[in-house]
């Protein structure tokens, strides 16, 4: 049997359909059709109902599927435990990340990565919509995010703090608000997201949650892309919330301004964290596991905390506390 033609199947059943497999195959739609065609034929069975709209899998199919994904999965982990022994590292990782935290924090590791790990092949998606490891057979995300799924195993990189800021040239424009109250008053620049548009949460560093203030924010611009928020902000157009991690580099260069660097800002809660996560499995092949160990040295030194991390691979790819 075709070993491809299984790994066909099993990339149509977890895309949802024969055009997303061939995309994340990089292959024709026709040459998988093919595969599948010729899977059925070889067992005799229709593994997959088709329609012009719709994918489902037969009964047959879905007992199938759940045995042969498995088994892939065996075959993978055989593999790079061979790979273990010879001691060397290859194969694909897929990676995704948020836009912002992608091309401003993953892009400029990679060529240090390459050089530390050149038989390595990255496969990386960077998405502001939250993409699902298990179902997308993704390796490893970046997220901000109070929380984690309780599926993957989380590492902290480090809490997140917002910071509201504004250029020069908006300053000099219409002067630096003294309170957060005042930017009730002003056109700010807002995430084109439900829960993100109306207000923003100030307290005073270390004051208790009891003592939030919630201004009430609005403006005639508002975006999907942080950042597309971020160049708004550099070139005067209005005050911006954003994480320190993005706009700290444009405040030390004297390209904006931090309006109250004496509160504690968020949009949502005040205790988020850039997460780094994996699908939880027992056997985490070594390529995966250096890519994770990669990017949480190197994002921790950028912006990190001191916080511990609750899951460290172990040498034997195990997973422990």
């Amino acid at each position: 049997m075709d070993t491809q033609h299984l790994r066909t199947f099993i990339e149509v059943v977890r895309q949802g359909s024969f055009a997303a497999a061939a995309r994340r195959l990089d292959l024709a739609s026709s040459q998988v059709t093919r595969a599948v065609a010729a899977l059925e034929a070889e067992l005799g069975a229709r593994l997959m109902h088709r329609t012009t709209r719709k994918l489902t899998l037969t009964e047959s199919g879905a007992a199938y599927f759940g045995r042969v994904s498995q088994l892939m999965d065996e075959l993978d982990a055989a593999s790079d435990d061979v790979r273990v022994s010879t001691g060397e590292i290859c194969g694909l990782v897929r990676l995704t990340a948020s836009v912002a935290l992608g091309q401003k924090l993953v892009l400029p590791l990679l060529s240090k990565l390459h050089a530390q790990y050149p038989g390595l092949q990255l496969d990386i998606r960077f998405t502001d919509m939250v993409v699902d490891l298990i179902g997308q057979q993704v390796d490893i995300a970046l997220r901000q995010s109070p929380t984690v799924d309780g599926s993957l195993i989380g590492v902290r990189l480090a809490k997140l703090r917002f910071r509201v800021c504004a250029s020069p040239k908006y300053i000099s424009r219409h002067g630096r608000p003294k309170v957060p109250a005042e930017l009730s008053h002003r056109d700010c620049l807002r995430f084109a997201l439900p829960g993100f548009q109306s207000a923003w949460s100030f307290k005073a560093r270390g004051a208790p949650d009891a003592d939030i203030e919630v201004v009430a924010i609005g403006g005639w611009l508002a975006a999907s892309s942080a950042l597309s928020l971020l160049e708004a902000a550099v070139d005067g157009l209005g005050p911006v919330l954003l994480a320190d991690w993005l706009v700290d580099p444009d405040i030390a260069a004297g390209r904006l301004v931090d309006l109250f660097p004496q509160y504690e800002a968020t949009s949502t809660t005040f205790d988020n964290g850039v997460w780094l996560l994996f699908a939880s499995r027992e056997h985490l092949p070594r390529r995966v596991r250096v890519v994770v160990d990669f990017l949480r040295e190197e994002l921790q030194a950028l912006i990190g905390d001191s916080n511990k991390l609750p899951f460290v691979p172990a040498a034997d790819g195990s997973l422990r506390r």
